[in-house]
């Protein structure tokens, strides 16, 4: 099996206790080189056995024997090292949100198509085979016809001031950060895209982020979704399918590998409820996945389609009822 041989632009945490793991433990997967701007990637880099160390992005990309990078680097600089890794001949993976504007993801996608590289956005989640067991019990009819999908992402930042994201210059807040997965979520288990968005959120006066969201959606074959985000609620992680016979809710929807890599899946109908328990490493099967799509060309990547009527802006709590009524 060939092995695809693996850069990672800098020693962000999710890089280094997920992503840079998740690479070493891949059948067909290589982890060269690591790159960073500061002393603590060369220690981290021996740290994780990993041979190549650079001190800075620049040269990474310059080695010609490194053909995927990940780049786990805080939102606002997505943009600029994607494109100069695909500029390098780079397939890239990139944490998410891959980009803070539409404009920027459709110059990205030129660029791709230039360089004849591939660009993936790293939702983990979606690669936890629980996802799939979800789909299937759809498709078999068990809860009838969907009817509505909720979602929750939520956690508590308990120290604000040095938090990266709470800062809305680098890209931050509960939507971009966790908000996100719901959206993604509702596309990839429904299979149909956004055509309509209503969003109510809480704005932090001092940094303008918003601290919390609530977001209804409006899918194109017409199903109904609402999801809530926050840095000011307590942990949770949980979409559920509502039908016309039963339920599905998925408990530990985004991190089963908080729990071991275990996936919880309880369905409810009237005949009763039974729990699916879905074993699965999401990190691991992320890396395995991207190396076919550019060698064998086979992707399950969600494409949007049409154009996002936004109805609603974002806006502080404080204003929702004078908006209401306009």
């Amino acid at each position: 099996m060939k092995k695809v041989r693996w850069g990672v632009l800098s020693t962000a945490t999710i890089g280094l206790t997920q992503g840079m793991p998740a690479i070493q433990r891949s059948e067909n997967a290589e982890l060269v080189g690591l790159a960073s701007r500061g002393d603590r990637g060369k220690a981290k880099a021996e740290e994780l056995s990993i041979p190549r160390y650079y001190e800075s992005y620049e040269k990474l990309l310059d080695d010609p024997e490194i053909e995927s990078v990940y780049i786990p680097l805080p939102n606002h600089l997505h943009l600029e090292w994607a494109v100069k890794a695909a500029r390098k001949g780079k397939h890239v993976l990139c944490e998410k949100p891959a980009f803070l504007h539409a404009e920027d993801t459709k110059g990205m996608a030129e660029v791709c198509r230039e360089q004849g590289v591939y660009f993936m956005e790293a939702f983990m989640y979606q690669f936890h085979p629980q996802h799939e067991c979800v789909k299937e019990i759809i498709a078999s009819g068990e809860i009838g016809e969907v009817k509505l999908m909720r979602s929750s992402f939520s956690f508590y930042i308990s120290n604000r001031e040095e938090n990266i994201r709470l800062s809305k210059e680098k890209g931050g807040g509960s939507i971009y950060d966790v908000g996100c997965y719901s959206i993604h979520a509702a596309r990839s288990i429904l299979q149909s895209e956004p055509v309509e968005i209503q969003a109510f959120s809480d704005l932090d006066p001092s940094t303008g982020v918003d601290l919390s969201s609530v977001v209804h959606m409006k899918l194109e074959n017409g199903s109904p979704v609402v999801f809530d985000c926050s840095f000011d609620m307590a942990n949770r992680e949980e979409y559920e399918v509502v039908g016309t016979k039963g339920t599905i809710t998925v408990n530990r929807a985004f991190r089963p590998d908080v729990y071991g890599g275990e996936g919880l899946i309880l369905i409810r109908t009237k005949e009763g409820q039974r729990e699916e328990k879905v074993a699965g490493d999401q990190y691991r099967s992320q890396i395995e996945h991207f190396p076919p799509v550019f060698l064998r060309g086979k992707s399950r990547l969600i494409r949007l389609k049409k154009p996002i009527k936004i109805c609603w802006p974002l806006m502080p709590a404080t204003n929702r009822s004078k908006n209401a009524s306009s």
